[in-house]
């Protein structure tokens, strides 16, 4: 068999003592390799280089876990190596980069799915003992965790795709069945740890899990998605953490402690920055049709401008700042988005962008769709660094954002969204608003932006809108 050869060429030169030591030597310099990447991405100039180390990190621990002694059958790992890679890279290349949210969703899925089925095997297999309770703990977060995580992970793909509603899937009494499933699965978790011989009830434990994962995503709204994606991230952390625990592994709880743990922070940042709290988002089904949603009076009129007008402003300002929404996303217009910048700096004028932390469909993806069209780094700035320098400037360009740019959020108590901190593009001297229509945002309410005196809409598709522009720019120019 092909690992009987691998194995002798490796002893040829070393002892099992020597290969037990390089792999928890190649686990170490894993660990501390993921450490660094995860770190190197707290920065878009330096994300690149922290991916690169983590799948340095990664390829390290999967080339040491091959000559682990416990491995039987490297033909069947190798067969799914290939397959995998092979799935892996033509799902990446056929992937726009705005379906990413939806890749991201699968990856999760994939995952999280791998994880339980590896505590499922491990029990079926006869390795939990009747007095064996440390590792049923860790089986059963595994297999708990992951198959929540897939369930929900492919009712969030199924949202941002389109092939489930995106808004909440609400139905009477669902609060009260998802916190009696809580119940169950904590109840069957802990007799589990009690009598880990139970089988039939660890196969119930992990079914009661895949159907609280459907349960558990579908009355979220597609708006709450950025923070559940993040949510979902760390449960799929935490399941390879305890797989980790439960194989032994170490390089596994490192990296799903820190999968885990970073994917909480995030969405505890992301819940903050929508003045909201995780149980909200959880539980609130937010998005839904709202009953007296715009029973305040919004005061002033729609001013609607042509794209040779709004490009004649533009042509006159000093500074500018782009305000980026899933808008953006839907119609592709971040390379267009890229050439009416390079223009305006061409022109002199000072070009920022402002990203919202809840923009788009996942946590940084109005970053990607910029990084992806070139758009230079040091021209993102975040809400916090660049919020007070609305005030100052010339233009401000809303390209198809609504909730986050909505004033409601600030002077309208009785608002859903009131208290969630917004970009203060109402602020700016004027305001050029992309859109399609006037259809309200994911929150179902009316933008008030829309009617202030400063605001100007240019309807229609952004891609098309933003290359009229820089054709009106040019003709100003000849």
């Amino acid at each position: 068999m092909i690992e009987n050869y691998v194995r002798k060429i490796f002893t040829a030169f070393a002892g099992d003592e020597e290969i037990r030591l390089a792999i928890g030597a190649s686990y170490l310099i894993a660990s501390v390799l993921f450490i660094l990447g995860l770190k190197f991405l707290n920065s878009p100039r330096t994300a690149r280089r922290g991916m690169f180390l983590a799948e340095a990190g990664m390829a390290l621990a999967v080339i040491a876990t091959l000559l682990d002694h416990e491995v039987v059958s490297l033909e069947w790992i190798l067969l799914g190596l290939f397959l995998g890679s092979v799935a892996g890279y033509i799902i990446a290349m056929l992937t726009p980069m705005t379906a990413m949210p939806q890749r991201t969703a699968l990856s999760h899925a994939f995952g999280a799915l791998a994880a339980a089925l590896v505590g499922v095997t491990k029990y079926y297999t006869g390795h939990v003992k009747p007095d064996d309770h440390g590792l049923m703990i860790a089986l059963g977060f595994e297999v708990l965790l992951g198959a929540l995580t897939f369930t929900g992970s492919m009712v969030a793909f199924g949202k941002l795709q389109g092939l489930l509603p995106g808004a909440p899937i609400q139905y009477k009494g669902q609060n009260f069945i998802n916190i009696t499933t809580i119940f169950a699965l904590v109840a069957s978790f802990g007799y589990l740890i009690y009598r880990p011989d139970a089988a039939t009830l660890f196969y119930v434990l992990a079914a009661i899990a895949l159907v609280f994962g459907v349960s558990l995503v579908l009355p979220i709204g597609a708006a709450d998605m950025p923070v559940v994606m993040s949510l979902l991230n760390a449960y799929a952390g935490l399941a390879g953490s305890a797989t980790g625990f439960a194989l032994n592994n170490n390089v596994l709880i490192i990296a799903g402690a820190l999968d885990g743990a970073s994917g909480v922070i995030l969405s505890i940042i992301m819940t903050k920055a929508m003045n909201r709290s995780l149980t909200n988002v959880l539980f609130g089904g937010f998005g839904a049709p709202i009953a007296d949603a715009g029973t305040r009076e919004v005061k002033g009129t729609i001013k609607s401008q042509s794209a040779e007008e709004a490009a004649a402003i533009l042509d006159v300002a000093d500074s500018v700042i782009f305000v980026p929404g899933y808008g953006m996303a839907v119609s592709q217009a971040q390379h267009s988005c890229k050439k009416l910048v390079d223009y305006l700096i061409k022109k002199g004028k000072n070009v920022r962008f402002a990203i919202h932390p809840v923009a788009g469909r996942m946590p940084g993806h109005m970053n990607v769709l910029l990084a992806e069209a070139g758009v230079d780094y040091d021209l993102l700035y975040d809400m916090d660094a660049i919020n007070d320098d609305f005030a100052t400037t010339d233009v401000s360009i809303v390209i198809g954002a609504n909730d986050v740019v909505n004033p409601a959020a600030k002077e309208d108590k009785s608002s859903p969204i009131y208290g969630m901190p917004i970009l203060n593009v109402d602020a700016s001297r004027t305001v050029i608003v992309l859109k399609r229509s006037m259809n309200p945002g994911f929150s179902g309410i009316e933008n008030e932006l829309f009617y202030k005196d400063n605001c100007i809409m240019v309807f229609g598709d952004a891609k098309k809108t933003l290359e009229e522009f820089v054709s009106a720019l040019q003709e100003l120019d000849a």
